[in-house]
């Protein structure tokens, strides 16, 4: 994944990040998109309509990117580590 920095994040239109109004979880690439998969639960102060719209988002951009999810919702993450321990 190519990290952005904050001229080249500013410059990525809103509707390209899961979190469009918070601006967080770019999704440019099939890296960016596993990124978000993999911190979707560490971003604080958005509601849960605001994860299942970023989890769409995040859907599309999977596909688009030809990146598998093996959950089919955003409340399925970490379901796997934290039923094995």
């Amino acid at each position: 994944m190519s990290k952005l920095d904050q001229e080249n994040r500013d410059e990525i239109p809103g509707r390209q990040f899961a979190f469009p109004k918070h601006r967080k979880e770019p999704l440019e690439d099939a890296s960016h998109v596993r990124n978000a998969v993999a911190r979707f639960d560490q971003v604080e102060g958005v509601t849960d309509q605001e994860r299942d719209e970023a989890w769409g988002r995040i859907r599309a951009a999977a596909k688009k990117f030809d990146v598998e999810l093996n959950e089919g919702d955003w409340r399925e993450l970490g379901k796997d580590k934290k039923d094995k321990h």
